[in-house]
């Protein structure tokens, strides 16, 4: 297949064909993550660990040390992923390959999740020990969940996000990543509305997977035909090894050489920190601690029009407060985040008080202002000081800041805020099981706290001075 060219749009612009594809990747790849990192957390918890005897549950891994683990080996094959396929798409410099036939089989291998269940274990391997089966399947979900990260990592985060990074300019990026994180909470609802069925029992997870993994896919098949090489992008003679391209990013040189994109990548790690540590434990912690609290219950029946009511003004003060950071960071990048990671702060902070509906509504929106704006600031600018013409080589290191660190450090972090409250929860069996505290929001502000320290130093090395 012949290599199509499409120029680099001038002005500034990206064209309506490239603005198509950013928003179809990036939505159709935001299912596929929210999913995994949202919903194979609930899976363990609500089908895999469900139903097993007090035995097994004692002779197998908390869920919540289980949820932990998978988080943590996701992370580590999505970098060591992102290092290896990154490196390679930008030395094949055809990232149309890598993205749609990698989202091809991402989706394929996302269908059949569905089929890991404690019967079909059991069954494969003829087992009838409960802990075997259990401890069995759930580190068939983990591997397969690694599987999973190996085509989502080699698609979207080595090969799309270079894609973008080879098509944007510094003026059009933070219009992308403000669409990203947008989009992403659009992909987010989808999986939620369906997902939300599944959790309930009112569809089987095997169709929950199949129909958003066939989703995947289809984009994958339409990539084949929309997506570009950007005509600045072509193949050159290489006169560095492939080992040598790996660990560019590793060289002193290069560390001293790009130190600003290093300090954002440590800003944006710490960031990300924090909210691994209550994220992968949130739809579980809402499902069996909000929802099932006695006087949540009795404000749902009594009170709704209430909710309602604070829950519009925490959506108004939400979108004003992203408004005036961004408008705040257009004119000074730190000037938004620096007040945005103090939004964060104070939302966790919030959060970590009580498990009352009104409490939520209220840090909730200092929670996501500070979400919102950290993400598309922090994603646009170390697009900016990412070198040109190796948009790949730095992938890999992305990864460590963006996954890697986060998703080893974050979970385990909260999964020892969970395990020191110790709350539980009796299941429609009879059986006691862990579930998350609302204190983990009180662990995540304490790391969020660690953002500032990057962020004075590129404060300190005049890092808006040198932009005005």
């Amino acid at each position: 297949m012949a290599k199509n060219k499409l120029k680099k749009s001038s002005g500034d612009r990206l064209s309506p064909l490239n603005w198509f594809n950013v928003c179809l990747f990036c939505l159709i790849g935001g299912i596929a993550w929210n999913l995994e990192n949202m919903y194979f957390n609930t899976f363990l918890y609500n089908s895999v660990y469900a139903g097993a005897s007090a035995e097994a549950l004692a002779g197998t891994m908390a869920p919540t040390t289980a949820i932990s683990r998978m988080v943590a080996l996701s992370a580590v094959t999505a970098v060591l992923t992102t290092f290896v396929m990154g490196t390679f798409s930008d030395r094949m410099k055809n990232r149309k390959v890598f993205i749609s036939i990698g989202y091809i089989v991402w989706g394929l291998i996302t269908a059949t999740f569905g089929f890991i269940t404690k019967e079909n274990i059991a069954g494969l391997f003829n087992l009838s020990d409960g802990v075997q089966i259990l401890s069995l399947t759930v580190w068939a979900v983990i591997i397969m969940d690694m599987v999973m990260t190996f085509m989502g990592s080699t698609s979207n985060d080595s090969a799309f996000n270079a894609w973008v990074t080879d098509i944007t300019t510094p003026v059009t990026r933070p219009k992308v990543e403000t669409s990203f994180t947008f989009v992403g909470f659009v992909a987010m609802g989808i999986v939620m509305g369906v997902g939300t069925a599944a959790q309930a029992g009112a569809i089987p997870y095997k169709l929950f997977f199949g129909l958003l993994g066939l989703l995947v896919a289809v984009a994958g098949v339409i990539g084949l035909f929309t997506l570009k090489e950007p005509e600045h992008i072509t193949k050159e003679n290489k006169k560095t090894s492939y080992w040598a391209d790996l660990l560019y990013g590793f060289k002193p040189s290069v560390i001293k050489e790009n130190s600003t994109l290093y300090l954002f990548l440590l800003a944006m790690c710490l960031f990300n920190c924090a909210f691994q540590v209550f994220f992968p434990y949130l739809i579980v912690y809402l499902q069996y601690v909000v929802l099932e609290s006695a006087a949540n219950k009795v404000l749902l029946t009594n009170s709704l029009p209430t909710i309602i009511i604070v829950a519009v003004i925490a959506v108004a003060v939400l979108v004003a407060g992203v408004i005036f950071l961004m408008k705040l960071s257009a004119k000074k990048k730190l000037l938004g985040i620096i007040p945005g990671v103090a939004a964060l702060i104070v939302g966790l902070i919030i959060l970590s008080t009580s498990t009352n509906f009104f409490t939520i509504l209220v840090g909730i929106a200092p929670t996501f202002i500070g979400y919102l704006v950290l993400t598309i600031q922090f994603g646009a600018t170390i697009r900016d000081y990412t070198p040109p013409e190796k948009a790949g080589l730095f992938q890999g290191i992305r990864m460590i800041f963006f996954v890697l660190i986060p998703m080893v450090v974050g979970p385990a972090i909260g999964d020892i805020a969970c395990r020191s409250v110790g709350a539980s929860y009796i299941n429609e069996y009879g059986i006691e099981t862990l579930v998350p505290d609302a204190k983990m929001f009180l662990y995540s502000a304490v790391v969020a706290v660690l953002v500032f320290i990057p962020l004075l130093i590129l404060k300190k090395k005049g890092i808006d001075k040198t932009e005005e």
